[in-house]
C-alpha cells in the first residue's frame, strides 16, 4: 500500500481529497505502460491513470490543496516534486550538466535549451518571415518587429520598448542624468545626447 500523503484518504476503494471523492477500481488490470492502461480515473475531468499515487497527484490540481510547502519562504506547492525543483532556488543547486561544456543547470528544461546552442537547432520558427530562433522567448521577441507591439512602457517619460532589456538600458540612462531637477533632453533626443550631458557634470 502506499503511504499516505497529507490532505489525502483512502479507504475501501475511494479516495478523498480535499471536497473530491472517487471510487477507484477494486481490481485494476495490471498496468502496462506500453498498452496504456489506465484504470484510475478523475471523475471531476475524466484523465486516466496508470497508478493510483498519480491520480492523487493529479488530484491537487482541482482542489487547490498546496501541501508541501518551503522551509524557507511562504511558497507551498501541490507536487512534492514541485517543491524540489523550488527548493534550489534556496539551495543553489544545479544537478543537470552539459555533457558537451560542463556547464551546469538547476531544471532539465534550460539544459535543453541550452544544448541548443551546441547543436545549432532552432525550433521555434516565426509564421510570417520564417526566421527561427532557438528559444520561444526570443521568437516572441521577434515577433513584435512584425506586430509593432511595445509592451516595455518606462514609468518616469512613457516611453515604450519592444523587449524589456531595452527599457532597462532606458531607465539608466534616466539614473544617470539625475544631477539635475529635470532632464535637459527629452527621451526623443536619443541616448548619445544625455550621455554627453552626463560627461559634462562631471568632467
Amino acid at each position: 500500500m502506499e503511504p499516505q500523503r497529507p490532505g489525502l484518504e483512502l479507504s475501501r476503494g475511494r479516495l478523498a481529497v480535499g471536497d473530491f471523492v472517487l471510487a477507484l477500481p477494486t481490481k485494476p488490470a495490471p498496468i502496462s505502460s506500453s498498452e496504456g492502461q489506465k484504470p484510475y480515473m478523475c471523475t471531476e475531468c475524466g484523465k486516466g491513470f496508470g497508478q493510483s499515487s498519480h491520480l492523487m497527484r493529479h488530484l491537487g490540481t482541482h482542489s487547490g490543496e498546496k501541501p508541501y510547502r518551503c522551509a524557507d519562504c511562504p511558497k507551498a506547492f501541490t507536487q512534492l516534486s514541485n517543491l524540489r525543483q523550488h527548493r534550489r532556488m534556496h539551495t543553489g543547486e544545479r544537478p543537470y550538466a552539459c555533457d558537451c561544456c560542463g556547464k551546469c543547470f538547476s531544471w532539465s528544461s534550460n539544459l535543453a535549451q541550452h544544448r541548443r546552442l551546441h547543436t545549432g537547432q532552432k525550433p521555434y520558427a516565426c509564421a510570417q518571415c520564417g526566421k527561427r530562433f532557438c528559444e520561444s522567448a526570443r521568437l516572441l521577441e521577434h515577433q513584435r518587429t512584425h506586430t509593432g507591439e511595445r509592451p516595455y512602457a518606462c514609468p518616469q517619460c512613457h516611453k515604450r520598448f519592444s523587449r524589456s532589456s531595452h527599457l532597462a538600458r532606458h531607465q539608466r540612462l534616466h539614473a544617470s542624468v539625475s544631477c539635475t531637477e529635470e532632464e535637459p533632453f527629452p527621451c526623443s533626443q536619443g541616448a548619445a545626447l544625455l550621455r554627453r550631458h552626463h560627461r559634462a557634470h562631471h568632467n
